[in-house]
């Protein structure tokens, strides 16, 4: 197992789904976690389980769409702990509509999260950790920004935005010794899907027809991608930056479907 013992981590949206599984796996492999979540009461759960485990975390209440927050968080942490060694962009949410249906206050919002959220968070952490020579960024981006996606575009198109934000933050900053790739997983068995899940009049139905639109014919698990999280984070991955990382399931291969 690849190790981040004496290593600070960061991430974003931990509370719940992939962003819980990437919290307790990089705490597994020895890092301290700052989990980092609007909603208190899944981060403190997060942090809980992370303990009970016998892991190191603890809890961080984070807007990531407001930039006083983030620099509060980024300026309190530098104290505290000094730079960060990884820092996992993971907090997101989600639309459905296309052009037609989708309304400028339904793309504002998405947008808000999925990229500015992004963009601030990392704005306000990377000057300290090109300043200490070293860190990992890992932006949690989608299949989806990679390909287009029915129903979806508020959504593909942020998701886009953090694939073009990753490789040029990646190009920016090569020689600093810090490190910027994003991961873009199909679709995967998080809280938010089972409770799309749920709105449908069958959803065991609806649960199959979603797994059929996978490649290999199963949605992901949040522990595997939190699994290539932990391979970017480690320095096993230090020739690896500007990388736009799939784990779909074969879904981008070829002629797999998003929708």
């Amino acid at each position: 197992m690849f190790s981040l013992s004496g290593k600070t981590a960061l991430v974003t949206g931990a509370g719940s789904g992939i962003g819980a599984a990437i919290a307790s796996t990089l705490a597994r492999a020895g890092a301290h976690v700052i989990v980092a979540d609007l909603q208190e009461a899944g981060g403190v759960a997060t942090v809980a389980a992370i303990r009970q485990a016998g892991g190191s975390a603890e809890f961080l209440r984070l807007d990531v769409t407001s930039e006083a927050d983030c620099a509060a968080a980024a300026a309190d942490l530098a104290v505290r702990r000094g730079a960060l060694d990884i820092l996992v962009n993971n907090a997101g949410i989600g639309h459905v509509g296309t052009l037609l249906t989708t309304t400028i206050a339904d793309l504002d919002r998405v947008m808000n999260v999925n990229l500015r959220g992004v963009f601030l968070v990392t704005k306000a952490f990377l000057p300290a950790m090109i300043s200490a020579g070293r860190g990992s960024v890992i932006n949690i981006a989608s299949a989806a920004g990679l390909e287009g996606l029915q129903d979806r575009l508020a959504y593909a198109t942020s998701k886009h935005a953090v694939v073009g934000f990753t490789r040029c933050v990646a190009l920016d900053h090569a020689r600093t010794g810090v490190r910027v790739n994003c991961i873009c997983p199909g679709r995967v068995e998080t809280p938010f899907v089972k409770s799309r899940l749920a709105e449908y009049p069958d959803p065991e139905v609806a649960y199959r027809e979603m797994c059929s639109t996978q490649a290999n014919g199963r949605m992901g698990r949040p522990d595997e991608v939190a699994s290539m999280a932990l391979y970017l984070a480690s320095d096993e991955s230090s020739f690896v930056t500007g990388a736009a990382l799939t784990i779909d399931g074969g879904m981008t291969a070829g002629s797999g479907r998003l929708s």
